[in-house]
């Protein structure tokens, strides 16, 4: 697992599109949200950390480093 399927399987548990996340957590546009979804851009650190706040969940836990959320 990677983080790609670990930020669409939150996103998904918490009933968002991939617009609502893009726009009111990352303040970026929906595209490029699935563009990291998807593996075709790496996610910039900054980001990790802001999607790691609004889950809750640590960053290990998205970088599917632990399954310890």
């Amino acid at each position: 697992m990677d983080y790609k399927k670990r930020i669409r399987d939150l996103r998904l548990e918490n009933n968002l599109t991939q617009e609502s996340v893009a726009r009111n957590v990352l303040n970026i546009s929906q595209t490029m949200y699935a563009r990291y979804e998807r593996g075709a851009n790496e996610m910039p650190i900054r980001h990790l950390i802001s999607l790691s706040k609004y889950y809750k969940v640590s960053t290990d836990y998205i970088l599917a480093l632990t399954n310890d959320r």
